[in-house]
């Protein structure tokens, strides 16, 4: 038996067909290379030039609407807030969810363009009956069944450290195996049968985002540049700021001249200062994508089924509630660096507002506030009082967690430039922060703010 056979049993033992066995084979065998996937600065140059959305202008041809499918990734649980089911069924108001603005949004394009709009989810093991389960009340409108809306993404074997071969966890044998990174899109659509079923149905492009990105919505306007591109693949990127320093780049490949991006993992230590410099690297990958999936299909035809995407390895412990358990390699790849697999692939640069992910529960209360509105077509954007500026929240540790923020309550966060919230607090109705803000409490009970108006003050 060759070193990868045993992980091929498993695989197929498990349901997995071609597309990801093929892929995991290739990064397996990335990491007996141990390839380090290093992209030096010298061999890059900065991208610029790029297309702006806010230079568009009009939405283009609404018969376009009936040729693209609006693709979520809905595989994660949101463990790091605390949540045992998927991320997407997160409350954003009383009654409504991550899910179902997915599927107002879905029905608004529908209903204003006439036109079947699909709606696809890239569910995992973990989130799939949960999502289905919501997605019940949606039936009459073709948005429940799972023949119509799920796309499965697929698992892979965690790797012993130790020994490179399958790890064995006989107290849970689920946590033997994680899921392959976003970067599974590709091997799933084709896997799944997905791929060729869109293009049978007439759909020549697919919208591609995570589903806690709130503002990662179908932009006609978009939609149209793209498809008059004929690029095979565009990537939404928006400007780097001081926060973004230590987050990947997109950058320009001196070589051939093809953009690609460069995560901090890839950057070696000398050039650390030159990676975080965002003046020279000035943009960000918002991880939503278009593509062409004519050319998807020809350009995964063309490269024997696998797209050659760099093989991200995490060293983990098997059981992630216990760190002492057995070490493992988890190998992943990310959907956005196929940028660099696409000869004319293209970046557009997009407003900061379409870049609004829900990552910690300070984002989930400032969303909650009168900082934001949801509107009936499912999008939430800002109060045109906040001028495209959101408001900055810090939570102590006692708010890690999703379920701390029902005591904590939601002040009104409109006019509120900065909220920064240590130890235990309960926000009464009527309690309104403008300007800079902080509430402090070091006793163990819990302290009461009262309603009122709060403002430039430390409490």
């Amino acid at each position: 038996m060759s070193e990868f056979d045993a992980f091929e049993i498993k695989m197929r033992a498990a349901g997995m067909g071609d597309a990801p066995v093929a892929v995991f084979k290739r990064n397996y065998e990335a990491l007996l290379r141990d390839e380090t996937g290093m992209i030096a600065e010298d061999t890059i140059s900065p991208a610029d030039g790029l297309p702006k959305a806010d230079d568009l202008g009009a939405a283009g041809e609404s018969d376009l609407l009936g040729q693209v499918a609006i693709v979520k990734l809905n595989g994660g649980l949101g463990t790091g807030m605390g949540l045992q089911g998927p991320k997407s069924l997160l409350s954003v108001r009383e009654g409504v969810n991550f899910l179902d603005l997915m599927v107002r949004q879905t029905l608004a394009l529908r209903e204003t363009s006439g036109k079947k709009v699909r709606l696809l989810l890239m569910n995992s093991f973990s989130t799939s009956e949960d999502t289905l389960a919501h997605l019940k009340q949606y039936e009459a409108q073709g948005l429940a069944a799972a023949d119509e809306v799920e796309m499965m993404q697929n698992m892979i074997p965690k790797i012993d450290a130790a020994t490179l071969k399958p790890v064995e966890w006989a107290q849970d044998p689920d946590q033997e195996w994680c899921p392959p990174g976003h970067g599974d899109l590709y091997p799933s659509m084709v896997g799944s049968g997905w791929l060729d079923r869109l293009l049978g149905d007439g759909v020549k492009y697919a919208f591609v985002s995570n589903s806690d990105n709130l503002g990662a919505i179908l932009d006609p306007a978009l939609l149209g540049f793209f498809a008059e591109s004929g690029a095979p693949f565009m990537m939404e990127v928006t400007r780097r700021t001081a926060a973004d320093r230590k987050g990947g780049h997109l950058a320009k490949r001196n070589s051939d001249g093809r953009l690609l991006l460069r995560e901090v993992a890839q950057c070696p230590d000398g050039d650390l200062d030159e990676f975080q410099n965002i003046d020279k690297h000035l943009y960000f990958n918002t991880n939503s994508l278009w593509l062409n999936l004519d050319k998807l299909k020809a350009q995964l035809s063309a490269d024997s089924g696998v797209l050659p995407l760099p093989m991200i390895k995490n060293k983990k412990a098997v059981d992630p509630r216990d760190g002492n358990s057995t070490p493992v390699f988890q190998l992943e790849i990310a959907m956005g660096s196929a940028i660099e697999c696409f000869e004319g692939a293209l970046a557009i640069e997009v407003p900061r507002s379409r870049f609004a992910p829900v990552k910690t529960t300070a984002d989930l209360l400032a969303l909650r506030s009168d900082a934001y509105e949801v509107m009936e077509d499912g999008s939430v954007k800002l109060r045109e009082e906040r001028k495209g500026v959101p408001p900055d929240i810090s939570l102590s540790g006692e708010y890690k967690l999703v379920d701390a923020l029902d005591p904590l309550g939601v002040p009104s966060l409109i006019k509120c430039d900065s909220l920064k919230v240590s130890g235990l607090i309960a926000f009464d109705e009527g309690v309104i922060i403008e300007g800079d803000v902080i509430f402090e409490n070091t006793s163990a009970e819990r302290k009461v703010i009262a309603g009122g108006v709060y403002s430039n003050e430390n409490f």
